[in-house]
């Protein structure tokens, strides 16, 4: 696969949630949603924001796909400390605004294959690692991001929500 760039027509279709939202604060969210998170097979966290909140209510993510920014400002430094967690192996990766990178696709289908926990730190922005996530993510899994000034996502992957992610990247502009 080549790098898939989004084109506007798909823009508003990414706005609505692409799974449950859960209305709150980081912390709300992550209370309400634990149980579902517990029970998933694997857990990735997409967005710093979202990483911090499910690591500070210590539920540790297999997969977070970071870059140090949140609503396009840098985060905190408490925030970046608690992502440094031990248990994480770091990779970084660049990927433009609007664009899913080669790259960025297969480290997120290879860190969802394998048994390491690992961080994904992305030069440029994060925000569409959802797809490829939910994509390469086994079945029974969780993929968890942020909805903007709402609340958090939480996506169970099922084969049908594995399709329908299939179908939205199909639709993406290939950059040859």
């Amino acid at each position: 696969m080549r790098n898939l760039l989004l084109p506007d027509v798909l823009r508003s279709s990414l706005k609505e949630p692409l799974g449950r939202l859960y209305k709150g604060n980081g912390l709300e969210c992550v209370e309400a949603m634990e149980k579902e998170l517990l029970s998933a097979k694997k857990v990735a966290a997409i967005g710093d924001m979202t990483a911090f909140y499910l690591l500070k209510a210590s539920i540790v993510p297999d997969l977070l796909v970071v870059d140090n920014k949140t609503k396009r400002m840098p985060v905190f430094d408490h925030v970046i400390e608690m992502l440094d967690h031990e248990s994480y192996k770091t990779v970084k990766v660049h990927n433009p605004a609007a664009t899913l990178t080669k790259e960025l696709i297969d480290l997120i289908r290879e860190s969802l294959q394998s048994d390491e926990h690992v961080k994904i730190v992305v030069e440029g922005e994060e925000d569409l690692a959802t797809l490829p996530a939910i994509l390469y993510a086994p079945l029974g899994s969780a993929v968890v991001y942020g909805q903007p000034n709402e609340g958090s996502v939480l996506v169970d992957v099922t084969p049908e929500r594995k399709l329908h992610i299939e179908e939205l990247m199909k639709r993406m502009i290939v950059e040859e």
